[in-house]
């Protein structure tokens, strides 16, 4: 009955895209979706940073037929400012870009280094209830011999923001294990509203750079400030670490690659493919061929030969191992 009453809610996607690297990704992301996902309810949104104070150079994608192929395969391309973040942290940009999309409305948004391989309606989305991807590793806070610890540094901020930090808790984790304390990669998340979810998202991630608790004056917030603010954010708004399916999200539904190479080396082979068929039209081809990366693993079968260098049913526990042996063969691209 949930999963029925979930497909039938209307929601919206939206992705971030600007000059450079992310507009190339964007028509990986927005291919892809269109294949998957013909009959979508909702509108899918590619968000584009603007011209102003706060970059260096126009970051709006630049290139015609890159705008012609996201609006070809149904994605409205929507403009937002910068107030607080841009060329100093771009990561800001997901914080930003929601104050852009409808109010009110159910929104998901996914960065932009996502490939789609399913029915996103499918997934029985809780919007009243956000959460976001758990595909992470212990990236922040980084725990010194003599400082604070996981609880004191985490218990800082809840502190800071009014906001009860017991009840975020994993119990069935140890004191001062990492995956006792709300922390989520900020690939994906969700709610109901993007405008109350911006808003505080905004409020928390600024506070957090500008004025931030003791504990955290020694800690690197560059990339990981959206990381940092993002679990106080679902849990002020009842959020939690599952409020959707195991497997869908980063699983059969969603491949948050975040970088090609990596994709060859340890994605299954349907994620390949649908990478593969994906771009293959020559519209799309004589469009993103201009990316090296996309060129030389996708169009010139490179990424194939990253593949074979690994077995994808016993790749090494960590990832530097990967990228290492990938870089000594010179096909480390983005």
């Amino acid at each position: 009955m949930i999963k029925n009453r979930a497909k039938q809610k209307k929601f919206n996607i939206v992705i971030v895209a600007q000059a450079g690297r992310l507009s190339y990704e964007a028509v990986i992301f927005v291919t892809s979706f269109k294949r998957n996902n013909p009959d979508f309810k909702g509108r899918l949104f590619v968000a584009e940073p603007q011209p102003g104070p706060k970059w260096h150079s126009d970051p709006r994608i630049h290139d015609p037929e890159i705008r012609d192929l996201l609006e070809h395969f149904g994605a409205e391309i929507i403009p937002f400012e910068n107030e607080h973040f841009g060329q100093d942290y771009p990561h800001g940009n997901k914080i930003e870009a929601l104050k852009a999309l409808p109010k009110g409305e159910p929104f998901v948004f996914f960065d932009t280094d996502t490939l789609v391989t399913g029915n996103i309606e499918e997934i029985p989305f809780d919007f009243d209830h956000p959460s976001a991807s758990l595909m992470r590793t212990n990236t922040w806070p980084t725990i010194e011999l003599y400082g604070p610890g996981y609880a004191e540094t985490w218990k800082s901020l809840y502190d800071k923001f009014g906001i009860d930090f017991d009840s975020s808790l994993d119990l069935s984790k140890p004191d001062e294990y990492w995956e006792r304390y709300l922390y989520f990669n900020a690939g994906w998340f969700f709610y109901r509203c993007p405008h109350e979810f911006g808003r505080l998202f905004t409020d928390y991630a600024v506070a957090i750079r500008d004025d931030g608790p003791e504990t955290i004056v020694c800690q690197n917030l560059d990339p990981w400030l959206d990381q940092v603010a993002l679990p106080l954010v679902i849990h002020k708004l009842g959020g939690a670490r599952k409020t959707v399916p195991d497997g869908l999200l980063d699983g059969k539904i969603t491949c948050h690659y975040r970088v090609l190479s990596l994709l060859y080396a340890r994605e299954r082979d349907a994620v390949v493919q649908e990478l593969e068929e994906a771009i293959a039209h020559n519209k799309i081809k004589k469009t993103i061929k201009k990316y090296d990366a996309i060129r030389k693993l996708v169009y010139q079968k490179k990424g194939q030969k990253i593949r074979t260098m690994f077995d994808q049913n016993k790749l090494p526990r960590k990832e530097q191992v990967l990228r290492n042996r990938i870089k000594r063969e010179k096909l480390w691209m983005r």
